[in-house]
């Protein structure tokens, strides 16, 4: 048995959450690879919202298990917080969650650090949630990190006070003032909760052992492959791999375990926080997409930067993930424009470029080729002859020039507002 991988193919905020939903029926496994609260996976249905940060979006499934795999950093106190508001909400979490021991911790301090660092930066910051994560990675490539599994060990408050001091010295050399104490208090109460109520495991051997007796296993990305700390828009990016190879080392399994990459993408761009963005529409455009998609951020309620669709960079995230297949989301927000369009190539000085440079930064036109719009509600569309001519021609155009399927459609954010396509093909 394979694993498949949901990625997300442009700057996060694909959809991912309601696509886990959709596929977790298939699956009786499904495991977070990388990230942490940071990422905002928001899923509707039944007439409720729901965001996860932490745990796997097949929470919702009765019969299948949520792994949090070693590549995940997880703040406790988040964490407890959010199966706190699962269970009010008549969720059962119990029995379903297990975590592993090698993901590591993110403490009071990464955040406070988080902030420091963005502060330091001035106009440059990077566009941070400020929830811990660059801090609790760069701990952890410095050998200096703490996991959950040494909240199982008799010496883990000693290794805590020599982690949380490392911090403080780091926050007093940038004459940042912070205090600590009362997140510190429900922290430390959230790990009792973890030591006491959770399965902590060794995962990788949980996955594969998995995959051995015959059960499908889904791995779920956070943020989108643009925020890949190797190959997007660095700096502004995220501290983990957000593509596909990220869920090789973020679960422990071998590349040959690997099935179906799903790739994920909106049918326009949207970008949070600082950084590149070559369709980006600072116009009544732009604010259009942004009103019709509720464009905000889950985790951190800022508005979304919105533009075009970016089909260098959507091409680029698809070759360096191998995607198979191609599902889109949110078509139904571009309901109402006369037009289209979408980047097929960039202007950087003068040249016609094709492919997404590394001087991502520089200043960049992008080439445009127009669409004609379909004018028309789509919401209540459930099967694929319902589609407008328009947004059909739209598709076939991206599975041309992409060479990969686009097998499936959200046409609004509840679950059942989704048509799986059948006559799709690949078009390369």
């Amino acid at each position: 048995m394979k694993v498949d991988v949901v990625i997300g193919l442009q700057w996060g905020d694909e959809g991912k959450g309601k696509i886990v939903d959709v596929l977790t029926p298939n699956y009786p496994v499904v495991a977070r690879f990388q990230g942490g609260p940071n990422a905002g996976h928001t899923l509707e249905f039944n007439g409720k919202k729901f965001v996860l940060h932490t745990i796997p979006s097949g929470i919702f499934r009765p019969n299948t298990l949520n792994i949090i795999g070693n590549g995940v950093v997880v703040d406790p106190a988040i964490l407890m917080g959010e199966i706190g508001k699962l269970n009010a909400a008549g969720i059962e979490t119990k029995g379903k969650i297990v975590l592993s021991k090698k993901a590591h911790l993110i403490l009071p301090t990464h955040r406070a650090l988080d902030a420091a660092y963005e502060a330091a930066k001035g106009a440059s910051k990077i566009g941070s949630t400020l929830k811990g994560i660059g801090p609790a990675y760069t701990d952890k490539t410095s050998r200096n990190g703490l996991r959950i599994g040494d909240i199982l060990q008799p010496n883990f408050l000693q290794k805590y006070h020599t982690l949380k001091q490392k911090h403080v010295d780091t926050l007093n050399q940038l004459h940042y003032n912070t205090n600590v104490d009362e997140a510190e208090k429900i922290w430390m109460q959230s790990v009792e909760q973890l030591r006491q109520e959770f399965t902590i495991v060794d995962s990788e051997y949980d996955i594969n052992e998995a995959l051995k007796s015959g059960k499908k296993v889904l791995a779920e990305g956070a943020q989108g492959s643009m925020l890949d700390v190797d190959f997007g828009s660095y700096p502004f990016v995220t501290s983990s791999n957000t593509i596909c190879a990220g869920a090789c080392t973020g679960l422990g399994i071998a590349p040959g375990c690997i099935g179906e990459v799903i790739g994920i993408f909106k049918a326009y761009c949207t970008r949070v926080g600082s950084g590149p963005f070559p369709t980006e529409l600072n116009d009544e455009v732009g604010e259009q997409l942004r009103e019709q998609g509720h464009e905000f951020g889950s985790t951190t309620g800022r508005a979304r930067r919105c533009g075009w669709l970016d089909l260098v960079a959507l091409k680029y995230s698809i070759m360096i993930s191998g995607a198979t297949q191609l599902l889109m989301m949110k078509a139904d927000v571009m309901d109402n424009f006369d037009a289209i369009k979408v980047a097929i190539a960039y202007n950087i000085n003068g040249r016609q470029a094709d492919r997404y440079p590394y001087e991502i930064g520089a200043p960049i036109t992008p080439v445009y080729k127009e669409f004609k719009g379909w004018k028309q509600k789509i919401a209540d569309c459930r099967k694929e002859v319902h589609l407008p001519k328009e947004l059909m021609d739209y598709i076939k155009f991206i599975e041309q020039e992409t060479g990969v399927p686009v097998k499936l459609v959200s046409v609004g954010p509840d679950r059942e507002e989704t048509i799986l396509r059948q006559t799709c093909r690949n078009a390369g």
